[in-house]
């Protein structure tokens, strides 16, 4: 199962860019612009496993969001803020925040300490694969292309996101149940027939021989693996 991740940034362009490096990280990203988003998130949706919070919101300040999640969690946090003065920072940890990240930030360098966040809750994650070359086939996530002996090949979104979450696993089994938990949802983890499907459409646009398959390669009774 993916971890679920919070964000809360009012900023629209910054927080298309995160939920979409997160995305191609694995990880599920549910987010809020404002305070009362934030809020109701935490009240309503699926509990994150880790929470993305900027302070300056539209109705109000993102520390009211960390104070009322401690009251209940120990989710980690991690705060993402354009305040750099060492008195914010020092009250923010001090009120339960893991982490403090000053903007402007690399994705590289909050996606390893979000890492570190979840580590010390005893979550251990790695990074993840995220570009995957080998015989022909290449697979970009961030740019959402894929390419077969230089030619571009057209996936569905259902397509890509399958062999997305096979990429990021390259060379590993992945069972039919993170498959569908992964791609279709929890709900769908039964619908094993989904599978079927649409691997027999992946190998018929990335194998030369799709009864024969030699990159998108069947664990019988398991699950998939993408040849590494």
């Amino acid at each position: 199962m993916s971890l679920r991740v919070m964000l809360v940034e009012d900023d629209r362009e910054l927080r298309t860019t995160l939920k979409g490096a997160l995305r191609v990280e694995g990880y599920e990203v549910d987010s809020a612009a404002s305070l009362a988003e934030g809020l109701a998130l935490l009240a309503h949706g699926e509990p994150p496993d880790l929470l993305l919070l900027d302070l300056g919101l539209p109705d109000g300040e993102g520390e009211q969001l960390l104070a009322t999640l401690r009251k209940v969690k120990s989710t980690p946090v991690l705060v993402i803020s354009a305040r750099e003065a060492d008195g914010q920072k020092v009250r923010l940890l001090d009120a339960g925040a893991d982490d403090y990240l000053v903007k402007p930030f690399s994705v590289s360098e909050l996606l390893a300490r979000m890492r570190v966040a979840l580590r010390h809750r005893g979550v251990h994650t790695q990074a993840a694969i995220t570009r995957y070359a080998q015989g022909g086939l290449v697979v970009e996530l961030a740019a959402h292309r894929v390419s077969l002996d230089g030619t571009e090949v057209h996936l569905t979104p259902t397509e890509f996101n399958l062999l997305a979450r096979l990429v990021r696993s390259a060379g590993q089994v992945v069972t039919h149940r993170a498959l569908l938990a992964d791609v279709w949802g929890p709900e769908y983890t039964e619908h094993t027939h989904y599978l079927r499907l649409y691997m027999a459409q992946l190998r018929a646009k990335l194998e030369a021989d799709p009864a024969d398959p030699q990159r998108l390669l069947t664990e019988p009774g398991v699950g998939y693996r993408l040849a590494d």
